[in-house]
């Protein structure tokens, strides 16, 4: 076999591979062990990736009318008051029209991306007692989402050069 014959199978290989996303409503015990270790020292910038319940789901069984992305919305108005104490902000917010590159089986609804000063201040944040008692509305409302931690933003819209 010639070594162009070779190249060729690598890289279908390595193209056939698929990235396999799983939704969920709370981290996995890795997920929180990285949370909790030392990090970035910088502000972090919290990308989710929302995918809505069609009707929202009390886990204490309330009956209500609210759709997911509606009981969602109770908690994130909350939660958009609680980053301002610890000195973050919603950045970013918008609704998940197409994809454009790539495949999913299922697309995400809506994204958003929040920003704190540190992963102490998020943790400080998800440890208030207000936090505990809006997040019913966030399980009530989510099917699932991917939460990802990005860090040395750059870009027009951020009005600063990140870090390389």
């Amino acid at each position: 076999m010639a070594f162009r014959d070779m190249y060729k199978i690598k890289i279908l290989a390595e193209v056939e591979q698929a990235m396999e996303v799983v939704n969920q409503i709370t981290p996995n015990e890795e997920q929180i062990k990285g949370l909790l270790a030392p990090g970035h020292d910088g502000p972090i910038y919290m990308l989710n990736l929302l995918k809505f319940k069609d009707d929202a789901e009390y886990e204490d069984g309330r009956d209500t009318d609210l759709t997911g992305q509606e009981a969602y919305g109770i908690y994130g108005l909350e939660v958009a008051r609680l980053l301002a104490v610890v000195g973050g902000a919603p950045m970013f917010n918008a609704h998940v029209e197409r994809l454009m590159l790539g495949e999913v089986e299922e697309l995400w609804d809506s994204a958003a991306i929040a920003m704190y000063p540190s992963r102490k201040a998020m943790l400080e944040m998800i440890g208030m007692p207000k936090y505990q008692e809006i997040a019913v509305h966030r399980s009530a409302g989510l099917a699932g989402q991917l939460n990802i931690e990005l860090v040395n933003p750059a870009g027009a819209w951020m009005g600063q050069a990140g870090e390389s």
